[in-house]
C-alpha cells in the first residue's frame, strides 16, 4: 500500500539520515513555525524556504518530485481558506455571482490565499522529510527525550503502530467488496448512490472492528503491566556534529525568515 511508501527510505546512509532524531524533530518544528509566521505575500521568503527543503531532500537522497507530489495532499485541506479570497478588503479582481449572492474577490485576498497554500505545501514537505529519514520508533524515543506530554507521545505511538493495521483492514474490505460486485467490462460495480451506500457500510464495519480490536489490545496491555506510559530506551548522547548541523540549519532558517521583513 502507499502508506508504506516512505519506509523504504529509512535505511539511507546520508547525513540527514544520521542526524540525531531529536535535532531533526526540533528543526522540522522550527521550519513549520517559520513558514506559518511568514507574512502573506513574502515571496522571497517562500522561495528561500522551498530551496532549503529542496536542498535537504537532495542531501537525503530522496526524489524531489516524490516529496513534492506527496505534499500535495495538504492542498485540499488548505482550500478551506478559500473564503479569505472574498472576505479580505482591497482592490477587486472579479465578481462571482451565485444567484442573489455576489462575491467579490480582492487582490489582497488572492495573495493571502496563495500564501496559505504555499505555506501548507512547504510544511508538509518538511514533515515528509522527517518521516522518510527517521524510523517511527526512533521518532517516538526522540519525543520522549524532548519531554513531550506523555499522553501525546502515547497517542502518536499507537497511531503509528496501528495505522498500518487499519489500512490493511480497509484494503481487505475493499477487495472483498470488489470481489462481490465484479462485472466484466470497464464499468464494474453499481451506481454512485450504490457505491456511496456500500462505502458507508465499509466505514461502519471498519469502525466496529477497530473498537473491538482496541478493547482486546488494551486488555492485553493491562495484563502486561501497562500504566498509561510507554517505556522506551534512553536515547544516545547528542554528538557535537549534530548540534553544529542543527545550529547551521537554524542560522539559514533565520536568514531566510529575515527576507520577509
Amino acid at each position: 500500500m502507499h502508506i508504506h511508501l516512505l519506509d523504504q527510505y529509512h535505511t539511507g546512509r546520508s547525513l540527514v539520515h544520521r542526524l540525531d532524531a531529536r535535532v531533526k524533530l526540533l528543526l522540522t518544528l522550527a521550519f513549520i513555525l517559520v513558514a506559518s509566521l511568514t507574512p502573506a505575500g513574502a515571496w522571497p521568503t517562500y522561495l528561500g524556504l522551498a530551496l532549503l527543503v529542496l536542498g535537504v531532500t537532495l542531501a537525503a537522497g530522496l526524489p524531489p518530485l516524490l516529496v513534492q507530489r506527496r505534499a500535495l495532499v495538504a492542498l485540499p485541506f488548505a482550500l478551506a481558506a478559500l473564503t479569505v479570497l472574498f472576505t479580505t478588503e482591497g482592490r477587486p479582481l472579479f465578481v462571482l455571482s451565485l444567484g442573489a449572492w455576489h462575491l467579490t474577490a480582492s487582490e489582497p485576498g488572492l495573495i493571502r490565499f496563495l500564501s496559505i497554500l504555499i505555506k501548507s505545501w512547504l510544511s508538509v514537505q518538511a514533515a515528509i522529510l522527517l518521516a522518510a529519514t527517521t524510523p517511527f520508533p526512533t521518532l517516538v524515543v526522540a519525543m520522549r527525550a524532548l519531554r513531550f506530554p506523555r499522553l501525546l507521545v502515547a497517542i502518536v505511538a499507537f497511531m503509528g503502530r496501528y495505522l498500518f493495521v487499519l489500512a490493511d483492514e480497509a484494503l481487505r474490505l475493499h477487495r472483498a467488496r470488489e470481489a462481490r460486485s465484479a462485472v466484466i467490462g470497464p464499468h464494474s460495480g453499481g451506481s454512485i448512490a450504490w457505491r456511496a451506500r456500500v462505502t458507508g457500510g465499509m466505514v461502519g464495519n471498519l469502525f466496529l472492528r477497530s473498537v473491538e480490536r482496541s478493547e482486546r489490545i488494551h486488555n492485553a496491555m493491562l495484563a502486561r503491566g501497562y500504566r498509561g506510559e510507554l517505556r522506551t530506551l534512553s536515547p544516545p548522547r547528542l554528538r557535537p556534529a549534530d548540534g553544529a548541523l542543527g545550529l547551521l540549519f537554524v542560522v539559514l532558517l533565520a536568514l531566510i525568515a529575515l527576507l520577509g521583513r
